[in-house]
């Protein structure tokens, strides 16, 4: 089964070559690493040219044109499924979500057309991250389940593993999330298409090395999208197809 880890990422020199290597060394057949850089000023893309000159498997998508971590996962995932994958499993950079938990991922796709790294459920676990930030996403994670119908514990997991038919489904062509609200839109569409979705267990820490890119503004705009995910839908328009 050819497969991609689609890493979408902006300043993160610090981690994605450290991050890239453990991929590497858990020696999965036919595991292939595409890196969504968007023309970060810290030189992440340059650290990645490196590694693929050593490595065929790793591979650079770097953008010039647009950014925003929501077309940049569509970008990614795109360029996957034209390289012929079979499944995606999409990640962030920073560590948050630990490679070592890629061949439990991949594991669960046989029984399940998405696969979810979730926290929020028996053996999940959401460590070094304060009060404050671990009640703002367990209470938004509620707003979008009841919003959204969606039977998923872990709604703003961006760790996740598709198999190819899902991401053909959805029409990622008509996504319109350009930033985090990405990983709603996404659940969304997979289960508005009825597709198997299933939760692992998984660790989620805290980045050790560079600056997070959310802050309050960019929740509540995502928060709002939700709202439009609906609405679109109640009017038969989230879908070009509909």
């Amino acid at each position: 089964m050819k497969t991609y880890a689609m890493i979408p990422t902006y300043n993160e020199r610090e981690n994605i070559g450290n991050l890239i290597q453990e991929i590497l060394n858990l020696n999965i057949p036919d595991l292939h690493i595409v890196v969504v850089d968007d023309n970060s000023p810290d030189g992440t893309s340059e650290v990645v040219r490196n590694l693929s000159g050593k490595h065929p498997e790793v591979e650079l998508l770097l953008r010039t044109m647009e950014r925003g971590r929501g077309s940049a996962g569509i970008a990614g995932f795109k360029y996957a499924l034209d390289r012929g994958a079979d499944a995606v499993i999409e990640m962030d950079a920073d560590f948050s979500h630990h490679p070592k938990y890629i061949p439990r991922l991949l594991e669960a796709l046989q029984d399940a057309d998405l696969v979810i790294g979730s926290r929020f459920i028996r053996g999940g676990k959401d460590v070094k991250r304060g009060i404050a930030r671990r009640v703002i996403t367990l209470l938004a994670g509620i707003y979008v389940r009841v919003i959204l119908g969606l039977k998923i514990r872990d709604v703003s997991s961006g760790y996740r593993c598709f198999k190819r038919k899902v991401l053909e489904a959805i029409e990622l062509d008509s996504v319109i999330s350009t930033g985090p609200s990405i990983v709603s839109e996404v659940f969304y569409r997979a289960h508005l298409k009825g597709f198997s979705i299933r939760e692992i267990p998984i660790e989620f820490e805290d980045r050790q090395h560079g600056q997070t890119k959310l802050n309050y503004k960019i929740l509540i705009k995502t928060l709002l999208m939700v709202l439009q995910f609906k609405r679109l839908n109640k009017k038969g328009l989230l879908f070009k197809s509909s």
